[in-house]
C-alpha cells in the first residue's frame, strides 16, 4: 500500500518527502503541482514543479466542521491562466493534496480533497480558498413551494429531451459586443423570443465550453441578435461557433404548450398567495360559498 510504504519512510527519521495537488476543472481538464524542484508523477497524475503552487497549513477537525485551506501561485500560460480565472473555468474545481516521498513517488497519501472556493488575483498571481468536502453540508436542503417550476430544462427531474428538432439550434458569430450581445444569421424555423432563459453555450474559440443564459432574443435587420444577462469572461470572435436551447420561463401554460410536458411539471400553480392568505370577508366582496383558487395560468 502506498499510504503503509510512506509511513514506514516517516518513521525512519530520514524523510524525503514534498507536497503535490492535483486540480480536476469541471469541463475534466486535469493539471497537477508540486513545491519539489522536478517533476513527480502522483496517482496517475504529473505534477509540475515549475508553477510555483504553495498551500498554507491545513486545518482538519474529526466532527461536521467545514475543513478549509489556501492555495497560492503565479499565473503562467502553462498552468493557470488568467483568462481561466476571469472566464470560471477553475471556479468549483476538485482540489486534492498529497504528501509524497520524492524518492519514490508511488509512496504517498491524500491529506486533502474539496473543491476551489473564493479566488482573488493581483500582481502577475492568484489566492484561491480550498474548501472540504464537509463545505456541502453548509447548503440548504429540500424544494421551495412555489407557483414556478424548480426544475432546470432537460434535467432529471424535467425529464425533456432538448436534443428534440426545434428547441436546439448550433450555428455561426457573425458579430459581437463584449461578449454578451451576439449577432447570427436568421432563424425562420424559430419564432422571435423562443431562446429567452435558454442556454447559450460556446463550441469553439477561446470561450468554448462557457455557457450563459439568454435575456433577449429579437430578429433584426442584420439576423438574430441575441443578449446574455451577463459576458462570458473570454473572448468572442465571428467565426466561433455556438449551441442555444429553447428557454423556459417556468411557467405553467409554458410547460404544457411549448414543451408538452406538464405532467413533469414541478411547480404548484394552484398554490394560494399571500393576498388570497390575508384577505377577509367584507362587505364588497361577494359570498357565494364557490372555490377561491387563484389564477394559475395552466
Amino acid at each position: 500500500m502506498t499510504g503503509e510504504a510512506l509511513y514506514a519512510h516517516l518513521e525512519s527519521g530520514a524523510t524525503t518527502v514534498c507536497r503535490a495537488w492535483t486540480v480536476r476543472r469541471t469541463d475534466g481538464l486535469v493539471l497537477g503541482f508540486t513545491d519539489h524542484d522536478r517533476d513527480l508523477t502522483v496517482d496517475g497524475v504529473v505534477c509540475r514543479a515549475d508553477t510555483g503552487l504553495t498551500a498554507r497549513a491545513l486545518q482538519q477537525t474529526t466532527g461536521l466542521s467545514v475543513d478549509n485551506s489556501e492555495a497560492a501561485g503565479a499565473l503562467s500560460d502553462a498552468s493557470i491562466r488568467e483568462a481561466d480565472l476571469l472566464a470560471g473555468r477553475f471556479d468549483g474545481a476538485e482540489v486534492r493534496s498529497y504528501l509524497v516521498n520524492w524518492a519514490s513517488p508511488g509512496d504517498w497519501i491524500e491529506q486533502f480533497r474539496g473543491t476551489f472556493g473564493e479566488i482573488t488575483r493581483a500582481g502577475g498571481a492568484f489566492r484561491a480558498e480550498l474548501r472540504g468536502l464537509t463545505e456541502a453540508l453548509n447548503r440548504p436542503q429540500g424544494f421551495a413551494y412555489l407557483p414556478a417550476c424548480s426544475a432546470v430544462l432537460g434535467d432529471a427531474r424535467c425529464r425533456f429531451d432538448t436534443g428534440l428538432p426545434g428547441y436546439f439550434h448550433e450555428g455561426i458569430v457573425l458579430a459581437v459586443e463584449d461578449a454578451r450581445i451576439f449577432t447570427c444569421a436568421s432563424l425562420p424555423g424559430f419564432d422571435e423570443r423562443w431562446f429567452e432563459h435558454g442556454r447559450f453555450e460556446m463550441l469553439t474559440g477561446a470561450a468554448a465550453g462557457l455557457v450563459g443564459a439568454i435575456k433577449n432574443d429579437r430578429n433584426r435587420a442584420s439576423g438574430r441578435e441575441l443578449e446574455l444577462w451577463q459576458s462570458l469572461g473570454a473572448d468572442v470572435l465571428p467565426g466561433d461557433s455556438f449551441r442555444m436551447i429553447a428557454g423556459c420561463d417556468k411557467a405553467a401554460a409554458t410547460c404544457r404548450t411549448k414543451f408538452a410536458n406538464f405532467l413533469n411539471y414541478r411547480g404548484f400553480p394552484h398554490i394560494p398567495g399571500e393576498d388570497w392568505l390575508a384577505s377577509y370577508p367584507g362587505p364588497d366582496r361577494p359570498s357565494t360559498g364557490g372555490a377561491r383558487l387563484p389564477a394559475s395560468g395552466a
